[in-house]
């Protein structure tokens, strides 16, 4: 990548709920000496968030000249303008063709994967990193499975069979999450997101036996190992896919999935059946419209105190082909869904702003492609969160 770019990081969709959590993050921790900016398409409320008067592009999603422009002046791309199957898909047009690298905070898989289709081959032939997935969904699931892997193999000393994450998390949730959510579910995108190999580079490669043992959790069960109650996870089907692409990007292969766990039966079963309901009432257009006159609408979202206030905890327990175990916990304060995000998210940034730098200590593990944040980011991702607070540790 060109070294003369105007800009280190540019964000786009400042002026969202999320958005204007970035724009505060960067103007507090944006390390010394980068150059940011942001963008959006009202320029209006790109200047009412700008609390760091930074310099402000306006683009609009469908604009491809606009969007053209924007990448090519900067050297990473973060988007929090969802539903990105609806406003990613230009921008990640334009960041592929300009060689400029990009992060954003999907969960809407089904996109990713035609992201993979669309651009993997000439952003890995550039060198260009397109790392979708970088709040949330899926930070702590893709390095959190990856370090146990590890841990495994370098002090166990031997492979790994499988990972299991149990997750506890407390806060809220804001509308541009629902509008994404809504968004799948109109379009059909729900169907194909159930496939438990959904980005593999070959999705269709994989015995009926290993769809069978990797198929999402269902049920509540009473966990001996734990002593805990467990179900399904919300963002599971999600991340669980994430972490696949990174083993195949890796070559290397064990089994993963994730669960809530809860105190009580009763709670996991109350959590089960809400979840259910609410499925429910989402699957018909005329649920879907009662539940966007009740919830959070774009652009709103928890309060301050709500989002201080929450946090979450990921238990991770790796069984080696040995029959070791190894536990470790990956945790932070702050509600996942918008102060872990938006840690998570501007720290890829802050990587991939660097990661062409002569004496920067990045080590991703491929030099480009539509990849995921421990193949796109390396571990200097997780020193970063662990100054910022999203910290790992063996138990």
């Amino acid at each position: 990548m060109p070294n003369d770019r105007k800009y280190d990081i540019v964000l786009y969709g400042a002026s969202g709920f999320t958005g204007r959590q970035t724009v505060e993050y960067c103007r507090q921790f944006a390390p010394s000496g980068v150059r940011w900016a942001i963008a959006g398409r009202n320029r209006s409320k790109l200047e009412s968030v700008n609390s760091a008067r930074a310099d402000v592009l306006v683009a609009d999603a469908e604009d491809d000249n606009a969007l053209n422009s924007l990448a090519e002046q900067a050297r990473v791309v973060l988007s929090t303008a969802g539903p990105f199957s609806l406003y990613g898909t230009k921008l990640v047009d334009a960041c592929v063709r300009n060689r400029t690298h990009y992060c954003d905070i999907t969960g809407e898989t089904p996109w990713i994967r035609q992201q993979i289709d669309l651009h993997h081959a000439q952003a890995a032939a550039d060198g260009t990193r397109i790392v979708p997935g970088c709040g949330f969904d899926s930070i702590p699931s893709d390095f959190g499975a990856w370090l146990m892997a590890r841990h495994v193999r370098d002090e166990l000393q031997s492979d790994c069979e499988s990972v299991a994450a149990y997750f506890r998390v407390g806060g809220g949730i804001n509308g541009g999450t629902l509008a994404s959510l809504f968004h799948m579910l109109e379009t059909n995108q729900m169907v194909i997101a159930w496939n438990p190999f959904l980005l593999d580079p070959d999705p269709a490669a994989h015995t009926a036996e290993e769809r069978t043992r990797n198929a999402d959790p269902s049920g509540v069960r009473y966990d001996e190992d734990l002593k805990k109650w467990v179900g399904p996870f919300l963002m599971g089907s999600i991340n669980t896919r994430v972490v696949r692409r990174t083993q195949a990007l890796l070559a290397t292969r064990f089994d993963y999935q994730e669960y809530s766990k809860f105190g009580s039966s009763r709670t996991a079963r109350s959590a089960i059946v809400a979840g259910k309901v609410f499925e429910s009432i989402a699957a018909s257009s005329i649920g879907r419209r009662i539940l966007k006159r009740l919830l959070p609408k774009p652009g709103e979202g928890p309060s301050e105190k709500v989002m201080d206030g929450g946090f979450f905890e990921c238990e991770f327990v790796a069984t080696a082909k040995s029959s070791k175990r190894a536990r470790g916990i990956l945790q932070g304060q702050g509600d996942a869904g918008n102060r872990i995000t938006v840690k998570c998210l501007c720290e890829s940034a802050f990587v991939l702003a660097h990661s062409d730098v002569g004496n920067s200590e990045v080590k991703p593990f491929s030099g480009g492609g539509v990849l995921t944040p421990v193949t796109g980011l390396g571990e200097e991702l997780i020193v970063r969160l662990a100054k910022a607070g999203i910290t790992f540790k063996i138990v």
